[in-house]
């Protein structure tokens, strides 16, 4: 699942990806409780943190939540999101070596981040550090490809432009899941979630993305260029929407 120096990734990228990336519907709290034994007593280690998006709403669950985030751009700047919540321990970490003591959490959560970890040693790692019976939760948003007009432009501008999109879009991802967890049991969830945005939002959104290519890349300019082309065609009242399924895949580790 690992990819060449994805630590390192969104260093240029943090403020596009604060701002303009999704959070995740709240149906996922309602899982973790009814599933993975979530309490508000319940101690998380989120895994590749990076900004916080993730992190903030299990720390609005009243969690003491442990951010573990390689990258120091995206630490910084989760620091600096999360800087209201007592129960916040930012952690300079990987998935394959957090820096936690052993069995000292509830939950391991890792949001749109495990298609980067080297997945034999974050396996295990996960393992130390949960207490026993305690659960592993991996979960993406999938943008929808195909779903309306606007989302197949917007995937075939991608295709187009994308450095290494082939290699990281989330097909690929999900395949490896099960590799994940095995030999242990896990399952999945699927909810639905939105994002609408107006063009400036919709090229900040474009530009969180590690494989799209930046000021300066030949690539940069007849890209934008694309995307406003797809805007225009597509918008309602000065607005396109972002469709996801959000999949939760969660088991207990052994």
């Amino acid at each position: 699942m690992a990819v060449k120096d994805s630590t390192h990734r969104f260093s240029s990228r943090v403020e596009n990806y604060v701002r303009y990336r999704p959070s995740y519907p709240s149906a996922v709290l309602d899982l973790l409780k009814s599933e993975c034994g979530l309490t508000a007593d319940s101690v998380i280690a989120d895994i590749a943190s990076g900004t916080g998006i993730f992190t903030r709403m299990l720390l609005e669950n009243g969690n003491h939540v442990f951010g573990v985030e390689p990258n120091a751009d995206m630490r910084n700047a989760g620091e600096e999101f999360l800087h209201a919540y007592s129960y916040f321990t930012s952690v300079a970490g990987t998935a394959e070596a957090t820096t936690l003591a052993d069995h000292s959490v509830d939950l391991v959560t890792a949001a749109q981040a495990a298609h980067w970890f080297d997945r034999e040693k974050a396996r295990r790692e996960f393992i130390r550090i949960c207490r026993p019976g305690g659960w592993t939760v991996l979960l993406w948003n999938e943008r929808r490809t195909g779903s309306t007009p606007f989302l197949r432009d917007y995937e075939e501008l991608l295709l187009e432009y994308g450095t290494d999109y082939q290699e990281v879009r989330y097909e690929r991802t999900i395949q490896q899941i099960e590799t994940f967890f095995a030999p242990s049991p896990f399952q999945l969830r699927i909810f639905d979630y939105q994002q609408e945005f107006d063009y400036p939002g919709l090229e900040g959104r474009l530009l969180s993305s590690s494989f799209t290519p930046q000021e300066g890349d030949a690539g940069h300019a007849p890209m934008l260029s694309g995307l406003r082309r797809i805007f225009d065609a597509h918008r309602v009242n000065d607005r396109v929407t972002f469709e996801y399924d959000t999949r939760v895949y969660y088991g207990q580790l052994s």
